[in-house]
């Protein structure tokens, strides 16, 4: 499997994660199961979304890789005014903490950090969520300039370093990925590359005896949410494998399955996903009157690569 290939699962198995975790989300452990006992599953409406409808999570990752294709790199204030905009048009979903940044009137440099300082926690797992494409485009740079991406796009909504780091390392996992190798094995050498004061609470999480029944705070939190998903494509054959283990967990189901099918499509393509899935994804943009399908998921994943590359 191509780069090409690869850089596809990743963005549209993150979308796909999405979508099919929407239903579930904060409901109980193992309700995916319990609906669908063996096989892939199919994408179901539930919780205020249509049958295959993406969230937030994949409305702003697309947001993240329109800016990057459109101004040719890390443009910062547009990105952030692109959010912006996006939260303005009342999407269905948001963040709390998202859409205080968002809506608070600040600068793109200051809203994050001023959020912060006034409520000490901005740990989220907001940046984690729309991370697969910003991955793509900047994976051809080498480890350094795709972990200070992923550092530099969580930084506009979340405040707090923790978030910085764990989008660092999804980054990385997922550049790993694409270059053909193992992920899992590419930890210990990324964990070096943390932040040393979260270097510590990252490692206990990615560990391979690590369960999400360990966690100590919910999986919205970066820390749990960063290590279900690893743990999900650990214990996984194949994306949809994935993405089941990823939303039996329950919580927060549609951003966990994100996390884990962006970096399962990465490691292990599409090959078991059925047409049906492909069939019902859509990105709804609100704000900017668009809808993708499928294969416009695809073209963006196709020219990400171009262009970071």
């Amino acid at each position: 499997m191509d780069r090409t290939r690869r850089a596809v699962g990743a963005i549209t198995g993150s979308a796909f994660g999405d979508a099919l975790g929407a239903p579930y989300e904060f409901g109980p452990p193992g309700a995916f199961s319990r609906r669908f006992p063996s096989g892939p599953g199919e994408l179901r409406s539930g919780g205020g979304w249509d049958a295959g409808e993406a969230t937030d999570d994949t409305q702003m990752a697309v947001l993240v890789a329109e800016s990057l294709l459109e101004r040719g790199g890390l443009d910062l204030p547009d990105m952030f005014a692109r959010f912006r905009r996006w939260a303005e048009a009342d999407p269905k979903d948001i963040g709390l903490q998202t859409e205080a940044v968002l809506t608070s009137g600040h600068e793109w440099d200051l809203a994050a950090a001023l959020h912060f300082q006034t409520n000490m926690y901005a740990a989220g797992n907001g940046g984690l969520m729309r991370a697969a494409p910003s991955a793509v485009y900047f994976a051809a740079r080498g480890r350094e300039a795709t972990m200070d991406a992923g550092r530099r796009i969580t930084a506009l909504t979340h405040g707090d370093g923790a978030a910085w780091e764990g989008t660092a390392i999804l980054h990385e996992l997922i550049r790993v990925a694409l270059e053909g190798h193992d992920p899992l094995d590419a930890l210990p050498a990324t964990l070096t590359q943390v932040g040393e004061r979260h270097r510590e609470r990252y490692a206990r999480v990615l560990d391979p005896a690590w369960h999400p029944d360990e966690a100590t705070e919910t999986n919205g939190a970066v820390w749990a949410c960063l290590g279900s998903a690893v743990w999900a494509v650990r214990n996984a054959s194949g994306l949809t494998g994935a993405l089941r283990a990823a939303i039996d967990l329950g919580g927060d189901t549609d951003t966990v399955a994100a996390v884990a099918g962006g970096l399962a499509g990465a490691v292990f393509g599409l090959d078991d996903v059925p047409d049906s899935w492909r069939e019902a994804l859509h990105v709804p943009l609100p704000g900017f009157g668009r809808v993708l399908r499928f294969e416009e998921m695809c073209e963006m994943a196709e020219a990400l690569v171009r262009a970071g590359g």
